[in-house]
């Protein structure tokens, strides 16, 4: 698959943190902030959720990929959701213990760009 060349966000440079429980969720300007930084395709869902779907020539590109990004959640403890099927990986990431979006769901999502940058994805 052709890969365009992406300026990635600031963000896959941070760390993931896990979220403890209590934090605040990520809403209104900061929401706003944050997604624009993040760029790329991700799409917020219902103010709750990141999602973002990844294009393969084949189902064995979408599974590699979703194995890498698998890899990388175990790495930074950040665990999200992964649908894949034929030629597509769709991510979707939020904090569980806060039912919401926290700055590291941004932060992870970046790294996952990152990820297929790099051109493992």
């Amino acid at each position: 698959m052709p890969q365009t060349i992406k300026k990635l966000s600031p963000l896959a440079a941070q760390a993931c943190v896990p979220c403890r429980g209590g934090g605040p969720r990520v809403e209104g300007e900061d929401l706003n902030r944050l997604t624009a930084e993040l760029g790329g395709d991700w799409r917020v869902v219902a103010d709750r959720r990141l999602r973002k779907e990844f294009l393969f020539p084949d189902f064995r590109g979408a599974l590699a990929f979703a194995e890498l990004v698998g890899k990388l959640a175990e790495e930074v403890n950040h665990h999200p959701d992964l649908a894949v099927s034929w030629g597509r990986t769709v991510v979707t990431v939020w904090t569980h213990k806060i039912g919401g979006l926290s700055e590291v769901d941004f932060v992870f999502a970046a790294k996952v760009d990152a990820l297929q940058a790099s051109g493992r994805g």
